[in-house]
């Protein structure tokens, strides 16, 4: 399992308050406003990131996989087809592994978020097109594969995690200075403090009760 995932490589509101969210199914987008740009901060989610290499990511998910105790789990990725190729190494691999994308029919989606929230499968790897359309109460861990674009961006992705009142835990890859600038923005934006991944994490502030 380990050697079939370390082998796998890949190819290559501030302004305003008001953000828009796309149903993940009919593309219909549903406008919320925010007056108070405090709510959107990221307390009671527990948040790490891990500086690694593009090489290395593989095999720390995998490590992270069999480490960390979990209901469900969202993997977010950059692209369509790191969706989809890191989705099939996850099977390969034996993990309960599903994906969601955009190339995919909306009855492919359909069938495949079903399988998700009905828990039959529990690991999800995903585009942002899941960052702002799923809210399913089993998933306490979201992995960010490839860093988010921006801090909005990555306040919708880890928001899949800990929903409605629960625990959650959040970690993000880092593996360029593009990276660093944009989890720079989100400790300054939401005035939170990210640290480093430590070797040992206490599975009860993260996982319900």
């Amino acid at each position: 399992m380990l050697q079939s995932i370390i082998s796998c490589s890949f190819s290559k509101l501030h302004e305003a308050p008001n953000m828009v969210y796309y149903d993940i199914y009919s593309f219909q987008p549903m406008e919320i406003y925010v007056d108070d740009e405090a709510k959107l901060t990221l307390h009671g989610l527990v948040q790490h990131y891990i500086k690694l290499t593009e090489m290395e990511k593989n095999r720390k998910l995998n490590d992270l996989l069999d480490a960390l105790d979990f209901n469900q789990v969202v993997i977010f990725v950059k692209s369509v087809n790191r969706s989809a190729e890191l989705n099939k190494l996850l099977v390969e691999c034996n993990f309960p592994s599903i994906c969601i994308h955009s190339g995919m029919s909306q009855e492919d989606r359909l069938t495949r978020y079903k399988l998700f929230k009905e828990g039959h499968k529990r690991i999800l790897v995903a585009t942002d097109l899941v960052g702002r359309g799923i809210d399913i109460e089993r998933v306490n861990i979201v992995i960010n594969y490839d860093m988010p674009d921006s801090a909005d961006t990555y306040l919708h992705r880890v928001g899949r995690a800990g929903r409605f009142g629960t625990k959650g835990l959040a970690i993000t890859f880092v593996s360029s200075a593009a990276d660093s600038d944009v989890l720079n923005q989100v400790q300054e934006r939401f005035e939170v403090d990210i640290k480093e991944l430590p070797e040992q994490i206490d599975t009860s502030t993260y996982m319900p009760s």
